[in-house]
């Protein structure tokens, strides 16, 4: 990374233990984890990360792609997961995606993902959930998962950008999440069993 001016390692942890306390001290923008590590595993290091200093953005790099990792990962608010067999050059720009706050996912992952959501064995709490959601607000989710911005968002539905952001805000908070990602996810999950 040395070798590209739009990063700068600035520490280093061998251990989940040590990842948390490392992101705590330094409060990076990025943090590049693995998910099995020594001590506390990566997807426990992340969640806590998450917790201890949201504007940090969790990006795993594993060798293990299987769905289970993927939804752990994203419900413990990483904002990307990679394979280690990714190519550089796509390595780098998952970083850069993910260091300025976006999410992206490893393509091999996304498909067993959406296998997962297909097949229904993702266990969470979406129809209690969505019982807190005003229609409008559902509406919103279903256009957030079909990757669509704020304003792309409020052009189809007639509100301003500012009004969209503001719902998207209500929204995330009443999912008890922080990132859009997670939100798509639920709302795939929550599609994928309306069409069973």
């Amino acid at each position: 990374l040395k070798n590209y001016d739009d990063f700068e390692v600035v520490g280093e942890a061998s251990d989940g233990n040590g990842a948390i306390r490392e992101a705590a001290r330094l409060q990076p923008d990025l943090v590049v984890m693995d998910i099995r590590m020594g001590g506390i595993d990566g997807i426990e290091a992340c969640r806590e990360i998450r917790s201890n200093v949201p504007g940090i953005n969790v990006l795993m790099l594993t060798s293990y792609g299987g769905e289970q990792a993927v939804t752990a990962a994203i419900l413990a608010g990483a904002a990307g997961f990679m394979l280690k067999e990714v190519k550089t050059p796509e390595l780098l720009a998952a970083m850069r995606v993910v260091g300025r706050g976006g999410s992206t996912l490893d393509p091999k992952s996304t498909a067993a993902l959406l296998e997962q959501i297909r097949q229904g064995s993702v266990i969470t709490e979406e129809d209690r959930l969505a019982l807190d959601l005003s229609e409008r607000e559902l509406a919103i989710l279903d256009l957030i998962a079909e990757g669509l911005t704020n304003r792309e968002i409020g052009g189809k539905l007639y509100l301003s950008e500012k009004t969209v952001k503001h719902h998207v805000s209500d929204i995330l908070g009443k999912l008890g999440v922080t990132r859009r990602i997670e939100a798509a996810a639920f709302a795939l999950r929550r599609q994928s069993r309306r069409y069973d």
